[in-house]
């Protein structure tokens, strides 16, 4: 049996825990987060099959924190909050959450709507969503990694992967930094943007100088041919 990792990012640290706790019980590898920031440290690190978010968060609304992980993910987001209103709701959906849940909830109601969304993924055939193929090489997004002509694996980390299914689904399209740093990263400024120079180099090495090409003044783009699996 699968066992489907889910990530809520809640600042009610004792509802974080007792609803963690409980979907530990009901078979899945939980664990929970206080704010964006660190939610952003854990996804860095680990994978993560659906995420929960409450929209009241200390350091960032959920609504945008949505969008980042829109951005960076096609895993499912659920919404848990106190928040009713209809703009709320709809802010949500627009920017890619897949499912609304107002508190107070049982967590058994929760489990459920983790099952219908994890099995709606499963049913969609989200493997072949999550395959490109680069130049040579054949790059799983689901697995973090990529296989060479000779099928040896290469492993990425979280912000590698992104990073480079970002510029390959860009088409050619020469993306800035921000533009990068709003898609893979969390923050701004010089330190950010040094990440995903940081990225790039690393990417270059594990792929190829070829993978991503620079434009100067202008951004990154992948210089590879890129296609799906048919």
């Amino acid at each position: 049996m699968t066992q489907y990792s889910v990530l809520l990012i809640e600042d009610d640290l004792t509802f974080a825990r007792n609803m963690t706790d409980y979907l530990i019980k009901q078979g899945f590898d939980a664990v929970s987060v206080g704010d964006s920031a660190e939610m952003f440290k854990v996804i860095d690190v680990r994978g993560v099959d659906c995420y929960v978010v409450d929209l009241t968060l200390p350091d960032e609304d959920g609504i945008v924190l949505i969008r980042k992980l829109r951005s960076r993910s096609n895993v499912p987001i659920i919404v848990l909050t106190g928040r009713e209103g209809i703009e709320d709701k709809s802010a949500s959906f627009e920017l890619g959450a897949d499912d609304y849940i107002t508190k107070p909830v049982d967590p058994r109601e929760l489990v459920l709507r983790l099952n219908s969304n994890l099995k709606r993924v499963a049913d969609a055939g989200t493997a072949s969503n999550d395959i490109l193929h680069i130049g040579d090489f054949v790059v799983d997004r689901a697995k973090h990694e990529a296989y060479g002509p000779d099928g040896t694996a290469i492993k990425f980390t979280l912000a590698e992967m992104h990073l480079i299914w970002v510029l390959a689904e860009a088409n050619g399209k020469v993306l800035s930094r921000e533009t990068l740093v709003d898609a893979v990263f969390d923050g701004d400024g010089p330190e950010t943007f040094r990440a995903v120079d940081v990225s790039v180099s690393r990417l270059r090495k594990k792929l190829s100088k070829e993978a991503i090409v620079t434009v100067h003044g202008q951004g990154y783009k992948c210089g590879l041919d890129v296609a799906r699996p048919e």
